[in-house]
């Protein structure tokens, strides 16, 4: 289970930053977009099915970052990933994207009639084509503003 500060710091997020490698040792980094988290699962939505899939097909270790930018806390996140394509909880998880577009774009909407900064384009228009990867965490490591590192292996 992660840290429920983890947990509303990932929820406050619309995308987090992805790395894998292939076997090669070649690296990749990508946004990815949050769409669950849930025990110690995070599921992430890739609309580019690029090098992110072709390395998580080849080696399925994978390692996200972010930054609490109130505190300066920083986190690393590793674990397997899993590639959904299709299936029940494939199916569960693509309701939910939808549910979570829908919210999100309301959202943003009512933003830009409040004067408010948001992106030039709203969610709902992502792309149909889509994969989902269920990614297991079995480590965290903190880093705080001081370089000190905690690290928490499941």
């Amino acid at each position: 289970m992660l840290p429920k500060e983890l947990v509303d710091l990932l929820e406050t997020r619309e995308f987090i930053s992805v790395a894998t490698c292939d076997f090669e040792g070649r690296p990749n980094a990508a946004p990815k977009f949050i769409l669950k988290v849930e025990g110690s699962r995070i599921y992430l939505v890739d609309y580019i099915i690029g090098a992110t899939w072709k390395n998580l097909k080849a080696n399925p270790r994978i390692s996200m970052s972010l930054i609490d930018t109130r505190t300066l806390k920083g986190y690393q996140l590793n674990g397997a990933a899993k590639i959904m394509s299709r299936g029940k909880l494939y199916d569960k998880m693509r309701e939910e994207m939808t549910d979570k577009e829908v919210r999100l774009t309301s959202q943003h909407i009512i933003d830009e009639v409040r004067g408010q900064p948001t992106q030039e384009t709203f969610e709902i228009l992502f792309s149909e084509k889509f994969i989902i990867f269920e990614v297991r965490i079995d480590e965290i490591v903190e880093m705080d503003v001081h370089g000190e590192l905690k690290r928490n292996k499941k």
